[in-house]
């Protein structure tokens, strides 16, 4: 059957080609391509002049895309279909594409949480390895005070609340670094200050994780992001080494995750 008429293929697919193939059309525009020929559109998505032609002047019909002629650009009405997904997606949903980019470029896990008490509660991840014998996925807790995201997310806590989140004391499972509230209220200082977090083997033996925390348009803090390493024996890389590798990427997915929260509203 004809794939532009939007009926089943001979593969029994329900899905209409047509309607996939003018998405096509659109993501063929981006920042290197934001105005294009009819030929240079056919070529980016593989598609005769005279298919592309129908298409494009199906979507100017629309009002998704203007020409004036012999250029085609989209025009602001596609806003309305990403804001369409923003207004409707949970905080998860607005995350889990962001981290599967971040752990694409990095090469390692990364994660969203949220702070729940003393505790972080994950709410997203993107798993690339086995992270020693540390098991994580979505609904994991660990305790907010030995976790990367967890003291960026205590970082931002107002005071009050910070000194009732810490009555518990710290707890210390590997030995490694803090071990005292007094110790963990200057690096929570310090984690504010330098705007992220590293923790290096406090949670557990081999793992290494970097966060740093993703606002909410009303400047409080609605979640905290990280990318998690292993550590091996072996490994001559310092944490601070191994952060600053990855904290751009970091950086960039929150303030991503912070538009599109801001997008939402």
């Amino acid at each position: 059957m004809s794939q532009e008429t939007g009926t089943p293929s001979a593969g029994g697919s329900n899905s209409v080609q047509s309607l996939a193939r003018g998405l096509d059309v659109i993501c063929a525009f981006d920042a290197e391509h934001p105005s294009m020929t009819l030929s240079e559109v056919a070529k980016r998505v593989d598609l005769s002049r005279a298919t592309s032609r129908r298409f494009l002047l199906t979507l100017q019909e629309l009002g998704y895309v203007r020409s004036d002629g012999k250029f085609f650009e989209l025009t602001s009405k596609v806003l309305q279909l990403g804001y369409s997904y923003l207004s409707s997606a949970t905080l998860p949903q607005l995350m889990e594409p962001v981290l599967e980019e971040l752990s694409s470029k990095v090469h390692e896990s990364a994660s969203a949480s949220v702070l729940e008490g003393a505790e972080i509660l994950y709410i997203a991840r993107v798993h690339t390895r086995s992270i020693m014998r540390v098991g994580i996925s979505v609904g994991t807790r660990f305790p907010a005070t030995t976790t990367s995201m967890g003291r960026v997310l205590l970082a931002y806590q107002a005071p009050g609340v910070l000194e009732k989140l810490l009555e518990g004391g710290i707890p210390n499972p590997t030995g490694h670094g803090i071990n005292t509230v007094e110790k963990l209220r200057s690096e929570l200082e310090h984690v504010r200050a330098q705007g992220y977090a590293i923790v290096d083997q406090e949670l557990a033996i081999g793992l290494r994780s970097v966060a740093v925390p993703v606002f909410s348009p009303d400047g409080s803090i609605a979640a905290a992001m990280n990318v998690s390493m292993s550590v091996g024996p072996a490994s001559h890389t310092g944490a601070q080494e191994a952060a600053a590798a990855v904290l751009p990427a970091l950086q960039k997915a929150a303030a991503q995750v912070q538009a599109a929260l801001a997008a939402s509203r």
